[in-house]
């Protein structure tokens, strides 16, 4: 795992839809030579139409435009929505495309959940915005909560050329130019100097099946090691392995005060079941727990003493660890970390409710078992994920749906929504 901090870096904390997308298409519409988006959600609503209109707009500038989405995450693109992008010039990648049978994915387990946008190796953003009006607060009780960082300096010379090397490598793979036994090559190479924006330290940390399978949570168990005064963590999935919760433990019981803001109104019924199960035993460690119940948490960013923070695309579950590709930034710098974390002061304070041991209840009977299980699934799962196939990803051209959904694709389409 690469370690080299790179000086020099400028972040904005961009909070929700309202202060993510302008700041986006602002930048997409000043773009001169380049524009590359990836995406795990893109939905043909007013957000996704206001992303293609900006990528059209930039393409017939004569800018390059790539865009790729995940073909699980994006399924229902229409012929004249994608039609409309290349008869502009955009060039537009479907992330392991494929027939499913009875509405499902063969590779639903490995998907391209990183939003990452490039423009001109001059601007970047890293978080866990999809393109959906569901991260819009006019969206109504479902909308999401969630962040972003916009980024200027010498980190987006990294950010591009990993953005280069993932559109590369797709592409040879979708050739069939690769050889089974032909290990994964580095993304990273010499840095191409950007000037200095500002005075953050950071880190591109990605997680992919190849060199990089646990990178984003290693990095959280160093920082975690290292915290003397506070450690918060938002997150939409938390459902971490062993040693992540180890070391929670640890930093709680040297008299860290430990905070995790966890989904208390839920996109999905079976996430604050998975949590739970590990709500005892967290309590016990001395960690506090707060459920933010004001809409769906859909953020995954950290926050780490006076000067280090993360945010970006992971969760801390079996997905986002063990199987999605994923992107964080990992940010040294006490001015940032301190704007993030009374972000996280405030959602605490105004919108969540602290669980306690006598909300729980007492833990006995099946709730025991249950608790039983799940400790020890996070005890085990790394492991046997491992055993499970890596298939080859490849990126094609996204394809609209020529009908509706497919018997099966109802039944999964919350899923979707896990992003």
């Amino acid at each position: 795992m690469d370690r080299r901090w790179i000086p020099g870096n400028h972040f904005e904390l961009l909070e929700n839809g309202e202060e993510f997308f302008p700041r986006v298409f602002a930048c997409i519409a000043n773009a001169k030579r380049e524009v590359i988006v990836e995406t795990f959600i893109l939905f043909e609503d007013k957000v996704g139409l206001q992303l293609q209109e900006a990528l059209i707009a930039a393409a017939r500038r004569g800018a390059q435009v790539d865009i790729t989405i995940d073909d699980w995450g994006s399924p229902d693109l229409s012929g004249q929505f994608l039609g409309a992008l290349r008869e502009a010039g955009v060039r537009v990648h479907s992330f392991n495309p494929g027939p499913r049978p009875f509405g499902l994915r063969p590779h639903l387990l490995r998907r391209m959940h990183r939003k990452i946008v490039v423009v001109d190796r001059e601007v970047a953003f890293v978080g866990g915005i999809n393109y959906s009006a569901d991260h819009l607060a006019d969206f109504g009780p479902e909308a999401k909560q969630d962040y972003a960082v916009e980024i200027r300096g010498p980190l987006v010379a990294e950010i591009h050329r990993f953005c280069h090397a993932a559109l590369a490598e797709g592409l040879r793979h979708q050739r069939g130019k690769r050889q089974w036994w032909r290990g994964r090559k580095q993304w990273r190479a010499a840095p191409e100097q950007l000037p200095l924006a500002g005075t953050a330290d950071a880190i591109f940390v990605v997680r992919d099946n190849g060199l990089h399978m646990d990178d984003i949570e290693r990095h959280y168990r160093i920082a975690i090691r290292a915290a003397r005064k506070r450690i918060i963590i938002a997150n939409a999935y938390f459902f971490p392995g062993y040693r992540f919760i180890k070391e929670l433990k640890r930093a709680a019981r040297r008299g860290v005060d430990v905070r995790l803001i966890l989904q208390g109104q839920p996109d999905m019924a079976f996430v604050k079941t998975a949590a739970g199960m590990l709500y005892h035993r967290l309590l016990r460690y001395g960690i506090r727990i707060y459920e933010y119940c004001e809409r769906p948490l859909h953020g995954k960013v950290a926050v780490m003493d006076d000067e280090w923070c993360t945010v970006g695309s992971s969760n801390l579950d079996p997905m986002s660890l063990v199987f999605n590709l994923e992107a964080n930034v990992v940010i040294r710098d006490r001015a940032f970390t301190q704007i993030l974390a009374a972000n996280l002061q405030k959602l605490m304070c105004d919108a969540c409710n602290e669980i306690t041991a006598q909300d729980l209840g007492e833990l006995k009977g099946w709730p025991l078992v249950q608790s039983f299980l799940a400790y020890h699934l996070a005890r085990r799962y790394p492991r046997w994920a491992s055993w499970l196939p890596r298939h080859v990803p490849r990126l094609l051209p996204a394809a609209p749906t020529t009908q509706g959904k497919p018997p099966l694709a109802a039944a999964f389409a919350g899923a979707k929504e896990k992003a």
